[in-house]
């Protein structure tokens, strides 16, 4: 019997690429686009959509995980094969929600109003089968810019004209508060200014919630504070089943899944959320409960586990049936 080993198959797969080229049967243009970013899973009754934003390439510097050093942050992402330490690789994903009656947007994307390399979720959402006009309610889990801009255009155009649009009171209040813009440093001064671009002449429409309110029959906001002072998860409850929105209790979860105890410079009171984000990743490893993450790599579903040091998120095995 001939001896196998690794040298012998590198070997032999480049004698046969080589043979392939030459005869010129393998060639063929690079395609160089992705395929459309929508995932779709079950949850009881309901449908859900993961619809993938884009990615920002986020510059990684000491300030980006304040209570770490640099190094060990980035002793991270090589223990998690990310292939660059100088930036995050950092998902944006929104999660359609058909309830059989509704279609509910959790969260609306940057509208390409942030990096050149996100925005797609208009796109994405079209190719689902769905158009923006026949969105029924967009739930908004708080108002940092990734969240809420794709709700308009760069011109100001409304995206879902026909949508209802859930906000937390919490964040309302904060962030339509004069004393704290007068307050804010210079990057979360343009976070204040960007909630009045998007929600100024929409004030009068918006359906305002409060931590428990069931918003649409099986979609229930639950108060995450931290990461902003009305930042909420949702539940999703279909039948017997239900999952966590995470939201941004944790954002990548290489690196605040496992060390909860890392704060993130987007947190705005970064005590509070890590107290939060440890009470909900215990809650949904204990319950062995279904989470979304807005910044898990795509399509940002799947469990959390408990380990000796944080948490370890597990994806979704991806299937080809609902």
């Amino acid at each position: 019997m001939t001896q196998f080993s690794r040298r012998t198959f590198l070997v032999g797969a480049a004698l046969a690429a080589d043979a392939l080229g030459r005869s010129g049967q393998a060639k063929s243009p690079l395609i160089k686009d992705q395929v459309p970013g929508l995932y779709r899973y079950r949850l009881g009754s309901f449908e859900l959509t993961a619809l993938n934003d884009g990615v920002w390439p986020l510059p990684i510097d000491a300030a980006f995980v304040p209570n770490v050093p640099l190094a060990q942050v980035q002793q991270a992402m090589v223990d998690a094969f990310m292939p660059a330490t100088d930036h995050l690789a950092y998902p944006f994903t929104a999660l359609l929600v058909n309830t059989g009656s509704k279609l509910i947007l959790i969260d609306t994307g940057t509208g390409g109003q942030i990096t050149p390399t996100a925005g797609l979720l208009e796109s994405n959402l079209r190719a689902a089968g769905v158009t923006p006009e026949a969105i029924d309610a967009v739930v908004i889990t708080h108002f940092h810019p990734d969240h809420i801009n794709g709700l308009k255009t760069k011109d100001d155009a409304l995206i879902f004209p026909n949508a209802e649009i859930f906000v937390p009171e919490a964040e309302w209040t904060f962030w339509t508060d004069e004393a704290n813009l007068r307050a804010a440093s210079e990057v979360v001064k343009g976070y204040f200014l960007n909630v009045h671009r998007i929600f100024g002449n929409l004030a009068k429409d918006l359906h305002r919630y409060r931590p428990g309110a069931e918003l649409i029959p099986g979609v229930i906001a639950v108060l995450a504070a931290g990461h902003t002072p009305g930042h909420h998860t949702i539940t999703l409850a279909s039948g017997n089943q239900s999952m966590l929105v995470l939201s941004d209790t944790s954002t990548h979860p290489a690196l605040f899944v496992r060390h909860p105890e890392w704060s993130v410079a987007f947190d705005l009171d970064a005590a509070m959320a890590v107290r939060t984000r440890k009470k909900l990743l215990d809650q949904v490893a204990a319950d062995r409960m279904l989470v979304a993450g807005y910044h898990f790599p795509f399509p940002a579903c799947g469990h959390i586990a408990k380990t000796a040091t944080g948490y370890e998120f597990y994806p979704a095995q991806w299937s080809p049936q609902l």
